[in-house]
């Protein structure tokens, strides 16, 4: 079979996201490290937003951690990651939407807040959106440990990066998952034991160190200009 190459950077949570398919799925790739500082010319011409994760795959070349997500699903059927039942599968795809619109933003906000007035606004709003991962996701959703039940699939990859940097929140902003959240703390722990997350995570304070741009928001990189026009 041709190779897979996913292009990524040492500690971006969504090339982190596909990483984790690819090691859950177990399709041999091959991981190339770019600096996001120092984006190389070659990387530009394949990635038009700048932007890691880029997957190539027979010469096709594919973006979007969400899009390269669902091609690998696609393309390698065999360990599926989403459900074959549509209902299911497009309960899946709901809240891998929420994830990347009403979970993550907020999450990219509040570090990069400067005053308390915008930081308790964005800790509210990232906080209902963990009340309601809690109490309409991982309560109604499945009857297992992960999003859809005993087994993990893209909804659990979508979430857990960003979750694991709550812990970088804690740290610049003093925010915590609320305790309430019984469901989602015990999500994150048991998540926290699969390979695939230990061989694609970084640990807390390499993450405290990198993040460092966003709180005290002199990062350049794309996602932050993204988040300062949302």
């Amino acid at each position: 079979m041709a190779e897979v190459e996913i292009i990524s950077s040492q500690t971006c949570p969504f090339a982190q996201r596909t990483r984790m398919a690819l090691i859950e799925k177990d399709i041999d790739h091959v991981l190339s490290t770019i600096d996001l500082n120092e984006k190389p010319d070659w990387f530009l011409a394949i990635s038009p937003y700048g932007k890691v994760p880029v997957l190539r795959h027979n010469g096709a070349v594919v973006f979007e951690s969400a899009v390269i997500n669902e091609y690998l699903e696609e393309v390698f059927p065999e360990r599926p990651l989403l459900p074959v039942d549509p209902v299911r599968r497009a309960h899946a795809r709901i809240w891998i939407d929420f994830a990347n619109v009403r979970f993550t933003p907020p999450v990219y906000k509040l570090m990069m807040a400067q005053d308390t007035e915008a930081q308790a606004f964005q800790a509210e709003r990232l906080t209902k959106a963990m009340l309601m991962m809690e109490h309409e996701g991982l309560a109604k959703l499945g009857d297992g440990s992960y999003w859809l039940g005993d087994d993990i699939s893209l909804i659990d990859l979508t979430f857990l990066p960003h979750m694991q940097r709550v812990g970088v929140l804690t740290h610049y902003r003093g925010f915590k998952v609320p305790d309430e959240c019984v469901l989602l703390k015990a999500w994150l722990q048991l998540m926290g034991r699969r390979p695939s997350v230990m061989e694609g995570s970084a640990s807390l304070d390499v993450l405290i160190e990198n993040w460092r741009k966003y709180a005290e928001n002199t990062s350049t990189g794309t996602t932050a200009e993204d988040m300062r026009v949302a």
